[in-house]
């Protein structure tokens, strides 16, 4: 196998200026447009993408725009390699530019760099390697292109729905090493309730918004309040809140109008205990003001006594766990509130041993004294592939062959495209130890593990294809 590592050595520049090219293409989804149904950004990193791996001597397509594979060899079976192209929100604060693709210190800096541009890009250098290496293949290995993996896979189903083989066994590389065998279900909704806006007490709450996605810890929350009266109290109370603790939380004065700023630490939403969430924070801070009545006053003590700053839905009655994939985790990710409807998105992800059922009706006894009511229900089914598999055994002589290391078996919250297909697996790319970058400010890829991965992905679709 040294002849697929020489052979991405060679490539090295060719993939690190790839992958920057690819970071600086801004594929956040937007309003659809012809042919592009997740909007400019995305459709430009999928045609940058699929051009390519025409350029590297590669068969590539184009499906409507929703999604795209790059593929290479012959026989009836297909191997598949899921990636997809979008990114998240960039969110505040990033030391360099997000669609910069910048190099410092021996890392590339961008949104997508390891969520998921950068191993994309090593998969299809990987593949190169293997049609300039010559080895015989007696399946096809086909690198899946998906544009809306994180806001609704949309576009995947539309790809199985219209291409209609089916891989025999695939990996996705978005999530980490060694061997992801099983992911948790996952639950996006939201929590909706109806205000009447009136009986507000002596602050009236007139708009409350932060987050950019459910699965997202919110970085970023804001509340705009009106004092009646009472205002050197509100003061005193805001000062109270602020020294008591670490919030990160500042007032603004607008006219007649105060402005809550609360910040906080974006992180993934199957790992919401390395964010701090912002929502929460303000969240925390309003549930300490008397003076809010009425539903609007209902809907802070409802958020800050159920939610919180709990990742396992416990108060809501939700803390499910097995001995297979661990606690059940809970995210609130982003709040719209005016002075008629409140909507609070939410991400769950839960054990493998349970169903969508098992939290929904839990979570609706938990809501009906709220009146609260669960609308735009988005559920994908847990992963799980026995330890025994052919695949999950390929993949495991990979790893070790490759980094000398022990490939045990993880289980993860995130939900990646292996879930996608039958007989599928979640395959790096961050190795054991590193700090879990997606999703958060100053997302980067070491060149050097940007190397590596794609010596690994090389190896990987050829022994699951020879």
């Amino acid at each position: 196998m040294n002849k697929l590592e020489n052979l991405i050595e060679r490539m090295k520049d060719d993939i690190v200026k790839s992958t920057q090219e690819l970071i600086k293409i801004k594929s956040v989804e937007d309003e659809a447009k012809p042919g592009m149904p997740f909007g400019e950004g995305v459709n430009q990193a999928l045609e940058y993408s699929l051009q390519l791996g025409r350029k590297l001597g590669l068969k590539a397509e184009n499906v409507d725009g929703y999604a795209g594979h790059i593929e290479y060899g012959e026989g009836d079976e297909i191997v598949a390699v899921l990636v997809h192209l979008d990114v998240v929100p960039e969110g505040k604060n990033w030391t360099y530019p997000p669609y910069g693709g910048e190099i410092h210190n021996g890392k590339i800096y961008g949104r997508g760099a390891i969520d998921n541009k950068g191993p994309a890009v090593a998969c299809i250098y990987g593949l190169k390697a293997i049609k300039d290496s010559g080895l015989k293949l007696n399946r096809r290995i086909r690198i899946i292109l998906g544009t809306d993996e994180e806001s609704g896979w949309k576009g995947i189903k539309y790809y199985f729905d219209k291409i209609k083989e089916k891989p025999v066994c695939g990996f996705s590389p978005d999530a980490e090493y060694p061997i992801i065998n099983r992911e948790k279900g996952i639950l996006v909704f939201k929590m909706v309730k109806d205000l009447t806006g009136e009986n507000q007490g002596s602050i009236a709450v007139k708009s409350i918004k932060g987050g950019d996605r459910p699965n997202v810890v919110p970085d970023y929350c804001e509340a705009v309040l009106e004092i009646k009266s009472g205002k050197d109290a509100f003061l005193e109370a805001f000062e109270e809140y602020k020294n008591q603790g670490e919030a990160d939380i500042e007032i603004d004065r607008e006219n007649q109008n105060y402005i809550i700023k609360s910040r906080g630490k974006s992180a993934h939403g199957s790992l919401p205990h390395k964010g701090k969430n912002a929502i929460t924070q303000l969240f925390g801070f309003l549930s300490k003001l008397d003076s809010i009545e009425g539903d609007t006053g209902e809907i802070i003590k409802f958020v800050s006594q159920k939610i919180d700053d709990e990742h396992d839905g416990k108060s809501l009655g939700i803390d499910l766990e097995d001995d297979v994939s661990g606690k059940l985790v809970f995210n609130l990710g982003t709040i719209s509130l005016d002075e008629k409807r409140c909507e609070l998105g939410i991400n769950i992800r839960y054990p493998v041993t349970f169903t969508e059922k098992d939290v929904l009706e839990r979570l609706k006894e938990t809501l009906k004294p709220y009146s609260i009511k669960i609308a735009d229900v988005e559920h994908k089914k847990p992963l799980f592939v026995p330890e025994d598999n052919f695949l999950v055994k390929k993949l495991q002589k990979v790893y070790k062959e490759v980094t000398g290391k022990e490939p045990y078996l993880i289980a993860i919250g995130g939900g990646t495209y292996a879930r996608a297909i039958e007989n599928a697996v979640a395959f790096g790319p961050l190795f054991p130890g590193q700090e879990e970058l997606a999703h958060q400010k100053d997302e980067h890829i070491s060149i050097d593990d940007l190397i590596t991965n794609a010596k690994i992905y090389a190896r990987a679709m050829y022994e699951l294809a020879k």
